[in-house]
């Protein structure tokens, strides 16, 4: 033992590498394996195929394990507790509001971090005003329970905070606002991806889902002539189907590519060469896209709603109105204001004042509080 505070980090969502829980657990893991020695030893929840991600040393392992999962401990803790050990573990960061795993023992105590109530919000980006659907209340009740076993919670925005103290009843526990951080951009594929044809484009980034708010970019992209539109991620799903018929209706067959899925590389690369980003998402706890777009000095284009105002700040621009035209004529003069201010290295400031280290110290600070240790 080293004589420090052993500390729990739920790092299971790494499974889900692509996603952006997949991201938030891999950059917190990494740093603070870095910022950790002397501080206190980080233990990692997750499953031993996640291992590979870390290849420094510097961390225990707990294993996921289904008989870990709270549905089923819920049931035996009442009979196990008293004959429970004392833990080595000082804490546990439960690192999103779904998790589906806690310890066993309930005398630790748990810092919770909550990055959205997006399950809330309806098809225009505002938060359902009750009677909730079934599917809400259950999540609603879900991510309640994770608040009431909490010591203390942290959300990735002041928009997700004020979700937060509207929604659910935090009794008086102190919520800590910490913006997530920003990796070093990735290398770019050497050459032009093999899907895309010569010529400028726009881009937009994100599995198809509803909340995206794609179709409003394609019925946009009809208004300004020879303009072509990439739509970047998952795209074999109900809303992404929806999308392909209204390329279709539209005729706009040569001028918006839905990619799929595509690799690390192929993304950067379309950052990197893409004439503009647009981001007019409804529901986005941080929306790390936006700030991707910016470490490469591109202008940003994003719905007003949710997070996103926060997290571009004045760097952004945004659609006050989804009404094609409008779009339209706000990409035209946003592209010029950019030009004209030589807004580049400005976005990439903006993006680069987002950093892991300064993410991860903020969590260091309070897992301190928590335990009472001086700061």
């Amino acid at each position: 033992m080293s004589g420090v505070s052993r500390i729990a980090i739920d790092l299971e969502k790494l499974r889900h590498i692509n996603t952006g829980l997949g991201r938030f657990s891999l950059h917190l893991g990494t740093e603070l394996i870095r910022m950790s020695p002397g501080e206190f030893d980080p233990v990692f929840f997750m499953s031993e195929q996640s291992s590979h991600y870390f290849h420094e040393s510097g961390f225990d392992l707990i294993r996921t394990n289904v008989w870990k999962k709270e549905s089923l401990q819920r049931f035996f803790r009442p009979i196990l507790q008293p004959f429970l050990p004392k833990s080595e573990i000082a804490l546990w960061h439960t690192t999103h509001q779904l998790a589906k795993y806690l310890p066993l023992d309930s005398s630790i105590p748990i810092l919770l971090t909550i990055h959205d109530l997006n399950f809330l919000q309806d098809d225009q980006g505002e938060v359902t005003t009750p009677p909730l659907s079934f599917r809400q209340k259950r999540k609603l009740a879900a991510v309640q329970k994770l608040v009431d076993r909490a010591s203390a919670l942290t959300t990735v925005s002041r928009f997700t905070e004020g979700v937060v103290r509207k929604n659910l009843s935090i009794k008086g526990k102190p919520i800590y606002v910490i913006p997530n951080g920003m990796a070093p951009p990735g290398s770019a594929s050497p050459r032009r991806p093999a899907f895309l044809s010569p010529g400028e484009y726009y881009l937009t980034v994100g599995n198809c889902l509803r909340h995206k708010n794609f179709h409003v970019l394609i019925r946009m992209i009809a208004e300004i002539p020879q303009a072509r539109l990439v739509i970047a991620g998952k795209k074999q799903t109900p809303y992404g189907l929806q999308l392909q018929k209204e390329i279709i209706r539209l005729g706009l067959e040569t001028r918006v590519l839905m990619t799929g899925e595509v690799s690390h590389g192929d993304l950067q690369w379309l950052y990197e060469n893409c004439q503009a980003f647009f981001f007019p998402s409804l529901a986005e706890g941080f929306g790390f896209p936006v700030l991707e777009a910016m470490q490469c000095g591109k202008p940003v284009f994003m719905a007003r709603s949710t997070s996103l105002p926060e997290i571009a700040g004045k760097y952004g621009f945004f659609f006050d109105s989804f009404e094609p035209q409008n779009m339209a004529n706000t990409c035209c003069e946003g592209l010029k204001t950019f030009r004209m201010h030589s807004m580049k290295e400005q976005c990439q400031e903006h993006a680069r004042s987002f950093s892991w280290e300064r993410t991860v110290k903020a969590y260091i600070a309070v897992y301190k509080s928590i335990l009472g240790l001086p700061l």
